[in-house]
């Protein structure tokens, strides 16, 4: 009955969006307004007393836990990308508070806490896992000044939605106030599917960089001569397939999502070409190796076409490990489930876990998603990975508290 709740709730979840034609909903929205205020008496509900934190975060405490015991943190987010599926962030989220509903009474050795966390895609602001960095102590009052598509600031937005700009760092717990923090998440990739799995055990959170990287050269007629031409989509074309070949070849995920063309006209050869790079590694020391051949062929490609590079990094995160401890405790709930074997994955794509790892150690169950699809209207979850997701968080607390105990 709890899994069926689940994806109910999840389908009222993606009727909240800023469009017809899909799930988007953005940090510091009306969307995010109407999710909050569901998210939080869903967490009543269960028992958890609710609260919005000073980074409209949703935050939830068994009202058994009334004391100063430090937390077990069990969360994701309800933010989504343009044209989302129903799961990403928003299961994780549904299955803490199914967990906590089950557990309100139960005698733990910790206090037990369910998160909702606004912003993890950073979808409008363009800086990624806002809610918990904030939550973390990471947050950043430069943040403020940050502009969405529409020329709004962030600072803006803020005040707008209900927030006091600058309070949000104030959302930060204080150092030794979680014991852990667990993740429920689906895969975003095929793996488990293709190993006819329901559930898996996340090692480690990749490391991940993001660029933005230009070629400037002259803008002229497209009847100037081969010779003369300075073409910077031209650059920036091999570049884009330069990052895939050495990408692929090292086995580290490299995505180019967008691509920016200026004076973009037809007859006149492109005298600005500027395109985004995603690159991951399971370590950060394998991530920068990746980068240094592609920088490499970068620079080669510019002195080739003469043309000026230019490189700007805009995020950087190194990988986050799973606390040995935690590992353990999501393969024994797994293992809880009747599958005695559970399998170890690391998540490519990053997480609000990532941004909380800076403040407590995390821990990660990943749920097996159709086609490993993922940001996008095709996302698909079984019930019955779902119940057994819910099962196996359940056991991993009370393997936790056993341990602790």
């Amino acid at each position: 009955m709890t899994a069926q709740r689940v994806l109910a709730r999840a389908d009222e979840l993606s009727t909240h969006s800023a469009r017809e034609d899909g799930i988007e909903r953005a940090y510091l929205t009306p969307e995010q307004t109407r999710v909050n205020a569901i998210a939080a008496a869903w967490m009543r509900e269960a028992g958890l007393r609710s609260w919005p934190d000073e980074a409209a975060n949703v935050c939830g405490r068994r009202h058994i836990d009334d004391d100063d015991r430090p937390a077990l943190l069990l969360g994701s987010h309800l933010d989504t990308v343009p044209g989302a599926g129903r799961y990403d962030g928003i299961l994780g989220v549904l299955v803490a508070i199914e967990v906590a509903d089950r557990l309100r009474d139960a005698d733990l050795p910790f206090a037990l806490e369910v998160v909702a966390f606004g912003d993890e895609e950073g979808t409008r602001f363009g800086t990624t896992l806002l809610g918990s960095r904030a939550l973390a102590g990471g947050w950043k009052d430069a943040w403020l000044d940050l502009s969405d598509a529409d020329g709004i600031a962030l600072r803006d937005a803020a005040t707008t939605f209900g927030l006091i700009p600058e309070n949000i760092g104030n959302a930060a717990r204080a150092p030794g106030s979680l014991v852990g923090y667990l993740e429920c998440h689906i895969e975003q990739g095929p793996r488990l599917e293709d190993l006819d799995r329901a559930l898996g055990v996340v090692t480690t959170i990749a490391a991940a960089e993001r660029r933005v990287i230009s070629y400037r050269g002259e803008a002229r007629h497209s009847a100037t001569p081969w010779e003369l031409r300075r073409d910077a989509l031209l650059g920036a074309s091999e570049g884009i397939v330069a990052i895939e070949r050495i990408a692929r070849d090292r086995g580290s995920p490299a995505t180019v999502g967008r691509i920016r063309v200026e004076p973009d006209a037809v007859n006149v050869i492109a005298g600005f070409a500027e395109f985004s790079l995603d690159l991951r590694d399971a370590t950060a020391a394998g991530r920068d190796a990746t980068w240094g051949h592609i920088r490499h062929e970068l620079h080669r490609i510019a002195g080739d076409k003469g043309l000026d590079l230019e490189v700007t990094s805009t995020h950087v995160a190194p990988e986050a490990p799973s606390a040995p401890h935690l590992q353990a405790a999501i393969a024994a709930g797994i293992a809880a489930t009747g599958d005695a074997d559970p399998i170890e994955l690391v998540s490519i794509a990053g997480h609000d876990a990532m941004a909380i790892a800076d403040l407590t150690e995390i821990g990660m169950l990943f749920v097996r998603c159709a086609g490993g699809i993922s940001h996008h209207a095709d996302e698909s979850v079984r019930e019955d990975d779902v119940a057994l997701a819910i099962d196996a968080l359940e056991a991993a607390v009370l393997h936790l508290a056993a341990e602790s105990g």
